[in-house]
């Protein structure tokens, strides 16, 4: 092609351009140019529930619901009546009994368990008690509290206290 040809092509293209524009602005129509969307506004509130209401809400859905005041008495509880026990297991035998309080809080999973009761010396492996725990089918059993374990307690035992 000639460049005359392409630059006579360009301003053409551009002339035809300028002029489909005015027409556009210069137009005034009273059908709007979009659809326009009418929406009522609507004011929505939201109402907290009160303290017995979530209550039963959580508890309905299995969770445990404890008061600080509570949670602090059951620690004490614990570990009170891990030292009368303590007590009475020494003057029995020498042999030293590791007494562990795990404290399940929400999200935890059975490997964060199992990694606790590694770090107690209460099972060898963390991911081996995960797994024994899918094969029982107790996954879903954990729930938040506080338990109190020992190394008198059969593995079993101690599986069973903690997956109620």
């Amino acid at each position: 092609m000639r460049i005359n040809l392409l630059s006579s092509f360009a301003a053409g293209l551009l002339i035809s351009t300028t002029i489909c524009g005015a027409v556009y602005f210069s137009t005034k129509s009273d059908v709007p140019k979009a659809a326009v969307k009418t929406s009522e506004s609507q004011t929505t509130v939201k109402v907290q529930p009160s303290e017995n209401e979530m209550k039963n809400t959580l508890v309905s859905k299995g969770y445990i619901v404890q008061t600080i005041a509570e949670f602090d008495k059951k620690m004490k509880d614990a570990k009170g009546a891990d030292q009368k026990q303590a007590a009475p297991a020494d003057n029995q035998s020498n042999k030293a009994v590791t007494k562990v309080i795990l404290n399940v809080s929400d999200g935890m999973t059975s490997i964060d368990v199992g990694n606790m009761l590694v770090r107690a010396n209460l099972v060898p492996n963390a991911f081996n008690f995960s797994k024994d725990i899918e094969k029982k089918g107790l996954e879903n059993k954990l729930r938040p509290g506080v338990f109190v374990v020992d190394s008198n307690m059969s593995y079993d035992q101690v599986v069973s206290t903690i997956f109620k």
